[in-house]
């Protein structure tokens, strides 16, 4: 999956470097062969995804700049396309808001306590994040330094919290994160049907 995500990254021209953070006791992501000189992996990953973030952010520090772009990825989303990456890349453009993929919420929702519903909740409004994010770096870097991580799930949270508010462009639903064994058999189907990198 790693690869896949690294992969897809590099499709396109306008990424100068795939900073890969992984955990300093993994030695896995060796076995990982990229041609691309644009890879680079940093073995400074934290204990939660924006630890691992604000690590990443702080070990690159002295090679960036203030107003770079960065753009973050969870390597548990190994199908993302050339395509929605361009959009990413396209729609937020110079937004200082930075933005993020996501997808309108389809299903409908419930709410539950003890196994049983207790309200069905509206949808209207309600968006699916995915990865990529993009940000400003010196932004991204001040909204995951400040206070705690607690209920900081993703880059878009810690931007919100500090009061900005980020653009949505539109993903794809295939751009699914594997968290289950049913995910992985979804997302080698997804692998198998197309060419993501083109």
């Amino acid at each position: 999956m790693l690869g896949h995500s690294i992969a897809a990254m590099l499709s396109d021209a306008r990424i100068d470097r795939v900073f890969v953070v992984v955990a300093p006791n993994d030695d896995k992501w060796q076995s990982i062969r990229s041609d691309d000189e644009r890879v680079e992996f940093l073995a400074v990953g934290g204990a939660s995804r924006p630890e691992s973030v604000l690590n990443g952010l702080i070990a690159i520090a002295a090679r960036t700049c203030d107003d770079d772009r960065v753009l973050v990825h969870d390597a548990a989303r190994p199908c993302l396309g050339k395509s929605e990456l361009m959009r990413l890349i396209d729609g937020i453009g110079d937004d200082d808001r930075g933005g993020l993929l996501a997808v309108p919420l389809t299903d409908t929702l419930k709410r539950a306590e003890e196994g049983q519903v207790v309200e069905t909740l509206r949808r209207d409004g309600l968006w699916c994040a995915q990865t990529p994010q993009m940000f400003r770096f010196a932004s991204l870097r001040a909204a995951l330094s400040v206070g705690s991580l607690d209920g900081v799930t993703d880059e878009a949270s810690a931007i919100e919290r500090n009061g900005n508010f980020p653009r949505l462009v539109p993903g794809s639903t295939t751009n699914i994160k594997v968290t289950t064994e049913q995910d992985l058999i979804l997302a080698r189907a997804i692998l198998a049907e197309g060419d993501f990198t083109r």
